[in-house]
């Protein structure tokens, strides 16, 4: 669709004729001596008789040329723009960070799967992480892995490609044997401080206790609350374990509670989806969305035109008096 951005200016269009209407040409009357035999006295002088003044009349071409190319002109001064078809962008408007632990007890082979065998505990959780990045189209992602040091995989993105890339390259004790949760919750709160967004939600999966962090992860949690991070938990492990085997279930209810979250019991491959689904609800996401229509300027079509007409009508007029010339 085509539109004028300064559409004002066509204002201009009859200024030519306003000029001509309310200022005339000069003219001026003078006393002349009639001789009806100034052939002979030229002849008798031995003198060549020229013209004098002469206004030249205006042809129709020139008033035709000058009229099309004051009005391109005009169009040009315009500003003619092309408006295009409505670009529509979701901007995000919750920013979610995933906490994966990848510690060694992920590689334990109890977690019950859809068909009933038994599955890692990673496995799992890796292809129920993958599906939940790839339903995120409103949100930005970040990774965290964690296990005897808490490391930023990838910072808040839209690239949901990227994230699911990385999901899948993780594997167990990448990070370490060991289980840093306060550090993953640290390391959440510095990655954040760059987001501008109200919604800050991070999820935390892991499958044991704290054994390797050098901040408590109940005071990480607090901090964590002081900078409106929303935190979930999902304890994937045998709370009737010992050791590092053991998932704590009271203190990831703490941590959770502690920023207004909510503790989750993933006991098999299908409650794990289920209890993605349920953050979803509890956290509605509020999209904000932007749209534009994109521009392009034709300004240099009428000013185009304009010289084309100007050049042609030059050539015309130059033409024509040669015309002339050669008949007379």
């Amino acid at each position: 669709m085509l539109e004028l951005a300064h559409p004002l200016a066509l204002l201009a269009l009859p200024l030519p004729g306003l000029v001509w209407w309310l200022l005339p040409p000069h003219r001026e009357r003078v006393s002349a001596l009639r001789v009806p035999f100034f052939d002979e006295i030229v002849t008798a002088a031995g003198a060549h008789a020229q013209s004098g003044a002469v206004v030249m009349r205006r042809r129709r071409i020139q008033i035709l040329g000058a009229t099309l190319v004051w009005t391109l002109l005009v169009v040009a001064l315009a500003r003619p723009e092309w408006v295009g078809e409505p670009i529509v962008q979701n901007e995000a408007a919750r920013d979610v960070m995933l906490a994966i632990d990848l510690s060694g007890s992920m590689d334990y082979r109890d977690f019950p799967g859809d068909d009933g065998s038994p599955l890692r505990r990673f496995d799992a959780v890796q292809r129920v992480v993958d599906r939940f990045v790839a339903a995120r189209e409103s949100d930005r992602v970040g990774l965290i892995v964690f296990g005897d040091r808490a490391y930023l995989q990838l910072p808040f993105t839209r690239d949901l490609a990227t994230a699911r890339d990385l999901v899948a390259l993780m594997d167990v004790g990448m990070a370490g044997p060991r289980t840093a949760i306060g550090d993953a919750i640290g390391l959440s709160i510095r990655s954040f401080e760059t987001s501008d967004v109200d919604q800050r939600l991070l999820i935390l999966l892991t499958d044991g206790n704290d054994t390797a962090s050098k901040m408590t992860p109940l005071n990480a949690a607090g901090i964590a609350a002081l900078n409106g991070i929303e935190v979930h938990t999902i304890g994937v492990g045998d709370p009737e374990a010992s050791g590092e085997d053991r998932v704590d279930f009271a203190a990831l209810e703490a941590i959770a509670e502690r920023t207004g979250g909510r503790f989750h019991d993933a006991a098999d491959e299908a409650a794990l989806e289920a209890v993605y689904r349920r953050i979803d609800e509890l956290t509605a996401v509020d999209v904000r969305t932007t749209s534009w229509h994109p521009r392009q300027s034709m300004v240099h079509w009428p000013a185009g035109a304009a010289l084309i007409v100007a050049l042609l009508t030059y050539g015309l007029l130059l033409w024509g008096s040669a015309r002339q010339e050669a008949t007379a």
